[in-house]
């Protein structure tokens, strides 16, 4: 059962919004999650703990843990008393770290093989990173880049507490590196309208004008993050945003650019995902179908969208 906001009914959302996501989904559906607080979960961090040790260790405290069916070193978790999960001795000593449940996809589907060169694009502040250093076994090279030396900062420090030592930090444009990976992540920087039960400011902030700016950035990014690509390697495009024009629109550009591109189709155990595959009346490409579209309401998680793109 999902706990409202206090004072949720006193929550307005502007009239272009609600026309807006009320031809994309379920309106009342979406504003009651929306308007509900968002479980907390935790990743188990395998490059210094068992994660069946620790999860009865955190349990014999009083907490009740329930699986992220998709990520099987993820977990639900609540306390009927406390909610200072990152009190625990176990989130102090890098045993876990506190990511939310759909922040564990893209990874996932980025598949990290112990021993690769992998990019991730985007990385503060480190929940993506640590995970893939994670899958990556601490072996290989991980370049962990942002565009501003603040953001870099808790990447930093959320690595050393997660014990990563496979892992180079850089602070650059991402439209402007270099190189050659086997695997890229681009979670790229969005309108963030999928963490509205963890920032609810976005329901004031929301401005549909400053949409297609970030959109075309987002494109420039993804080109990038293709372009660096060896032959047979993979690029993850994600956000945090539930806007088309972010989402499937930005991927339906980049394939029409790229038709070598193969789009990989994204199916998870206990994943519930839709697509939306027109907007405002432009039809996408129809492979976009292969992509996933998070609902909050969906998997009772943040709303989220993710890409997964193999080049030839």
């Amino acid at each position: 059962m999902i706990e409202p906001f206090r004072n949720a009914d006193k929550l307005e959302f502007k009239p272009k919004f609600i026309e807006r996501y009320s031809s994309l989904t379920d309106w009342d559906e979406f504003k009651r999650y929306n308007l509900s607080f968002l479980r907390r979960s935790i990743r188990v961090n395998t490059l210094v703990a068992d994660i069946q040790k620790t999860v009865e260790d955190i349990k014999s405290k009083g907490w009740i843990l329930t699986p992220v069916p998709w990520c099987k070193e993820g977990f639900w978790i609540k306390h009927p008393d406390r909610n200072d999960v990152g009190n625990l001795s176990e989130h102090c000593f890098g045993k876990i770290y506190v990511q939310e449940a759909a922040s564990m996809i893209p990874p996932i589907v980025l598949d990290p093989q112990p021993g690769e060169w992998i990019l991730d694009m985007c990385s503060a502040p480190g929940s993506k990173t640590t995970q893939i250093a994670a899958m990556m076994e601490n072996t290989g090279t991980l370049v962990a880049n942002d565009y501003r030396g603040m953001r870099a900062q808790s990447l930093g420090i959320n690595l050393q507490r997660c014990c990563v030592v496979n892992t180079t930090v850089t602070i650059a444009n991402g439209q402007a590196i270099k190189g050659t990976f086997d695997r890229v992540l681009c979670d790229v920087p969005c309108s963030g309208t999928g963490t509205i039960r963890k920032s609810v400011k976005t329901i004031r902030m929301w401005n549909p004008k400053t949409i297609p700016g970030i959109a075309r950035q987002q494109l420039r990014l993804l080109r990038n993050g293709y372009k660096l690509l060896r032959p047979g390697g993979r690029v993850v495009y994600s956000t945090c945003s539930v806007e088309p024009e972010e989402n499937e629109a930005v991927v339906s550009k980049f394939l029409a650019e790229h038709p070598e591109a193969i789009l990989v189709n994204i199916e998870l155990p206990g994943l519930k995902k839709s697509i939306v595959r027109e907007f405002k009346g432009e039809t996408y490409h129809p492979e976009i179908q292969k992509c996933a579209r998070l609902w909050p309401q969906d998997n009772d998680t943040q709303g989220f969208f993710v890409a997964c793109i193999d080049k030839p």
